[in-house]
């Protein structure tokens, strides 16, 4: 079982430059995920083995100060956060005239609708443009198939990009990349980020830089969807102290 007490989260944004290279797992904690995680033990398995963890979410960096966790972030660190740091370091490498590679870095995103990867594409040209972005749509279902994950494992390999983003959302995404970790040869970093997909290329919008200063994201989100994001934040909410309540503090 996931204990927010003993897991390693990332402290602050300025940890994400000391992040090793290589093939490395980044994935995210909310209060959403954590409540999925006490119900799905795959989920949890993925969450905690993953390379990195970030505490995406105010409610998590203020749980691990109340509890006394073992890790004692310092900021929330959202998905965008992480997004935005790797694509720019990358861009600004390729711009300063990285001499062991002759070709564009390679961005990779698996995951969403072909409509949303191809406006990815085209703003990925504006945004970052020593960038080069590929894109993969798996079908959109709930359970894949074994022939399903071995063309997507296979176009990860194809590729062999120098950054790699999934997204799925959560669940799928963390505990689709960590089952099929081990056949992805790849040597680059793997981040699991769901939503940011839609934030980057549009089809969705963040909150506001005051709503997200002020750990308001979610109300911002509930207010702007509130049929499909009720659930999530009002009874969601409500569930994560009751988990971290009887889970973390009372123990069981």
């Amino acid at each position: 079982m996931l204990k927010l007490r003993d897991v390693d989260v990332l402290s602050c944004k300025a940890d994400l430059s000391s992040l090793p290279q290589g093939k490395l797992l980044i994935n995210t904690i909310n209060a959403h995920s954590y409540n999925m995680a006490l119900k799905d033990e795959q989920f949890a398995e993925a969450l905690m083995m993953g390379d990195a963890l970030i505490p995406d979410g105010a409610s998590i960096v203020k749980v691990c100060r109340w509890i006394h966790a073992k890790s004692q972030p310092k900021e929330r660190i959202a998905g965008w956060d992480l997004f935005a740091f790797e694509m720019e370091r990358l861009n600004t490498q390729a711009a300063a005239g990285n001499k062991e590679k002759k070709e564009l870095p390679k961005v990779m995103f698996l995951g969403s609708s072909e409509h949303v990867l191809s406006l990815i594409k085209r703003k990925a040209k504006d945004v970052y443009p020593h960038l080069n972005v590929v894109t993969y749509s798996p079908p959109y279902k709930k359970v894949f198939s074994k022939e399903d994950n071995e063309a997507m494992v296979a176009a990860v390999n194809r590729e062999q990009p120098d950054l790699l983003w999934i997204g799925m959302t959560a669940p799928k995404q963390e505990k689709w990349t960590y089952a099929h970790w081990d056949e992805l040869d790849i040597d680059c970093h793997v981040g699991t980020i769901g939503a940011v997909f839609d934030f980057f290329a549009g089809t969705a919008k963040r909150a506001p830089k005051w709503w997200q200063e002020h750990s308001l994201e979610w109300l911002y989100r509930l207010v702007k969807e509130p049929r499909r994001m009720w659930k999530r934040y009002l009874v969601g909410n409500a569930l994560f102290v009751w988990n971290i309540l009887f889970h973390e503090v009372m123990g069981k």
